[in-house]
């Protein structure tokens, strides 16, 4: 596909016998079959996008803390996600909940273009800045309520949510082009249903595939910040 990147992709063997254990035990061995999606996560270097006191549990199977709050996702959701996108390489893709840029760096290798929103100003940055450094020239990190979507970019072919939404924002939907496909985790803070929406002709189709846990969605179409749902993780 079209991804590029990872000019400075760490080589050490220890992270590539990790990374392709991950795949094999987590991913794969979970029921993954996209090609595309499995070789993406067996390139993109997950240590290089988690803090540095967590750089050893990189390739774990669990979520991992990148500050303000926010983790970045557990590596078989990450995939499952991507994957539940159907991208054939050709599309345009928001991400909504940037993070440290992981999920954005994994889409990067699966389509031609990304633009991904993250309300946290340090960790977009942080992700403009490592992406960079990694190579990958199809991604644009934006700044803002990625509740709203981003209508200056709008449409897209998907739109990816990482982060729990009480119910789905109206502004994705209609950002999305018709056939367009959106994933996103809907429910309150104690578990979430992983939803997989389509739209065609106005109207949209519904598939639940995964009970998931995330951190909350902030913003005019997510949780209020004093909200309890929006203070727990």
């Amino acid at each position: 596909m079209t991804g590029n990147g990872d000019r400075t992709l760490g080589t050490s063997p220890d992270f590539e016998a990790a990374r392709h254990e991950m795949v094999a035990r987590q991913i794969r061995g979970r029921g993954i079959r996209s090609q595309t999606v499995l070789e993406a996560m067996e390139i993109v270097p997950r240590h290089l996008f988690v803090p540095s006191e967590h750089t050893a549990m990189a390739y774990a199977d669990e979520p991992l803390p990148i500050g303000v709050g926010q983790t970045i996702s557990q590596p078989f959701m990450v995939a499952a996600m991507a994957e539940a996108l159907s991208l054939e390489g050709h599309e345009r893709v928001l991400e909504v909940g940037a993070g440290s840029g992981y999920q954005a760096a994994v889409l990067a290798r699966l389509a031609i273009e990304v633009v991904a929103i993250e309300a946290q100003s340090v960790l977009a940055k942080g992700a403009r800045e490592r992406l960079a450094r990694l190579g990958y020239a199809n991604v644009q990190i934006e700044q803002g309520d990625g509740s709203l979507g981003w209508p200056s970019a709008a449409p897209y072919d998907a739109i990816l949510v990482t982060a729990a939404a009480p119910r789905v924002p109206q502004p994705l939907l209609e950002q999305l082009v018709d056939g367009g496909r959106l994933v996103i985790p809907v429910g309150p803070s104690h578990g979430q249903e992983l939803l997989r929406i389509v739209k065609h002709d106005g109207q949209t189709t519904r598939q639940s595939l995964h009970a998931c846990r995330f951190v909350p969605l902030l913003g005019r179409h997510g949780w209020r910040p004093n909200s309890r749902d929006a203070k727990q993780e």
